[in-house]
């Protein structure tokens, strides 16, 4: 005899029981449902672990794919350019390679190697140096906003003479002039291409401007060393009214005939001098000693400090002359008396508008600048002569 059984169920839903047409137990239709249950949901986690599989091997092969050399991103790094994805899918593709990628690339016929890789556009550009006399390190600088310079000028003193007690004064006047310094205009212009603008990011435009600038400089102290003073400012070596005094031998550079002509100076004046000299001088000057057998020259032996010639410092300018028959190869002076006038600084003037159909922009660059000796009883040259 079978007992009656009441199965508590704590569900929301109500249990779903199946009839048997053959066996109507309850307990056997509960227990075969909960059986179809636990298969159902044996069968779900079976279909879940086999989707995280799945999802686990795409990210693998993704993570693959990234870690391939030339793939890689990384945080901050620029967009490669057009040429290089270009490159890249050539490599990949070969001639299959889409003909849009193929216009990024730089082509030739197969004799020649096929498609090239894409060049690098270095930005260090390679300059050749530029060598100028550094007189503006020396002389004296103003700057003006006229076309010249007048500077009054004494010419001479007072003329006082001893007197006894009861003889009348006489009078005397100094002697006045003035000096002009004219303001001198050296210019050329460039002309480049707008293509080379752009694709330089204006590297070429700095490289234009550094390279007047360069040639500026050159002119002027070129200027300020040997100008005519007619077109251009005046050069000390120029000047008539500078003194000299001689070697004693046309091309044997004497350390006595230094001596004579540092100490031709007055005190003052030769207590503020420098040398000036080219290169070339220079290594002929260093090989000069005294009678003792003592070299002229002596190296400086503290940082900041130029190294002298017979006591005084010694600038070189590429512009000074050669040693040579009648030449002047060195001058000693207090470089206070060479006066450098500057009226504006390097203008430059970019102009788009004028060669536009042509597709070039004209750069303009004007220096205006004046230089002359004020005061030639400073200065004294060498001359390589006997008479």
């Amino acid at each position: 005899m079978r007992l009656p059984l009441d199965l508590e169920t704590r569900s929301a839903l109500p249990l779903e029981t199946r009839a048997d047409p053959d066996n109507t137990d309850p307990l056997a239709a509960a227990t075969a449902a909960v059986e179809e249950l636990r298969s159902a949901a044996s069968a779900f986690e079976t279909r879940q672990a086999e989707a995280l599989r799945t999802a686990e091997g795409r990210i693998a092969a993704l993570e693959t794919r990234l870690n391939r050399p030339g793939t890689q991103q990384q945080e901050n790094e620029d967009e490669p350019a057009a040429e290089t994805r270009a490159f890249g899918t050539y490599l990949r593709m070969g001639n299959n390679t889409p003909a849009e990628e193929l216009r990024a690339l730089t082509v030739s016929g197969d004799p020649q190697g096929g498609y090239l890789a894409p060049a690098e556009m270095s930005t260090e550009f390679i300059r050749d140096l530029n060598e100028f006399s550094p007189v503006r390190t020396v002389a004296s600088v103003r700057t003006t906003g006229s076309p010249s310079v007048i500077y009054p000028k004494r010419t001479g003193i007072t003329n006082a003479k001893w007197k006894g007690e009861t003889q009348a004064q006489e009078g005397s006047e100094p002697g006045f002039g003035q000096a002009e310094i004219p303001v001198k205009e050296v210019n050329t212009f460039v002309d480049i291409s707008n293509a080379l603008l752009a694709d330089s990011a204006g590297q070429a435009e700095q490289e234009v401007r550094l390279a007047l600038s360069e040639d500026f400089g050159g002119k002027e102290g070129a200027a300020f060393v040997n100008g005519d003073g007619a077109l251009q400012p005046e050069g000390f070596m120029k000047n008539a009214a500078i003194g000299h005094s001689l070697n004693g031998h046309a091309t044997n550079l004497s350390a006595d005939a230094l001596i004579t002509l540092l100490y031709s100076i007055p005190a003052t004046y030769r207590n503020r001098g420098v040398w000036a000299m080219n290169g070339t001088t220079l290594g002929t000057a260093r090989k000069l000693k005294d009678g003792q057998g003592n070299f002229l020259w002596q190296p400086s032996y503290q940082a900041g400090q130029p190294e002298t010639l017979l006591g005084r410092p010694v600038v070189e300018m590429i512009d000074m002359p050669d040693v040579e028959a009648n030449a002047f190869p060195i001058i000693y002076g207090d470089f206070s008396g060479y006066r450098i006038v500057d009226r504006i600084g390097l203008s430059i003037l970019v102009n788009p508008y004028l060669l536009a159909t042509n597709g070039m922009t004209r750069i303009h660059a004007t220096r205006r600048v004046g230089g002359g000796v004020l005061q030639p009883a400073k200065f004294k040259k060498l001359k390589m002569a006997t008479s």
